[in-house]
């Protein structure tokens, strides 16, 4: 059974920092394609960050967040984590985590495909 919990997220305010992480089990990272979702309130569900494994294209990031967002990943841990800075009120929004089976993410986020595995979500509100 594959799950997916996200943690980190939480009310800041506006400039502040935060760190969210998105633990599996019944599943491992190593090899995948892996990244986070954000949907705002009234708003579509959108890719923000995605990672494909080594060999597979590196990161990829919705345009308005590249400067402040940051996907790692720690196979191992089997951990990802999503460092967002300079956080803005336009950062509000329920967070997921997602993977699947494929090594390679897609060549933009606009091209990412569905994803297999997705978290609960965890809110960041941003004041």
């Amino acid at each position: 059974h594959v799950q997916l919990v996200e943690s980190g997220g939480g009310s800041v305010q506006a400039g502040g920092s935060l760190r969210l992480s998105c633990t599996a089990s019944g599943y491992t990272y190593s090899s995948k394609c892996v990244g986070w979702f954000r949907q705002a309130p009234g708003k579509e569900r959108e890719g923000v960050a995605l990672i494909s494994s080594p060999g597979g294209g590196g990161s990829i990031y919705e345009d308005s967040v590249r400067d402040r967002y940051r996907l790692t990943k720690d196979n191992k841990k089997n951990t990802m984590y999503l460092q967002i800075d300079n956080l803005k009120p336009e950062d509000t929004a329920t967070f997921y985590c997602a993977t699947r089976g494929d090594f390679f993410c897609g060549p933009s986020i606009a091209h990412t495909g569905a994803m297999e595995y997705w978290g609960q979500g965890t809110q960041v509100t941003v004041s």
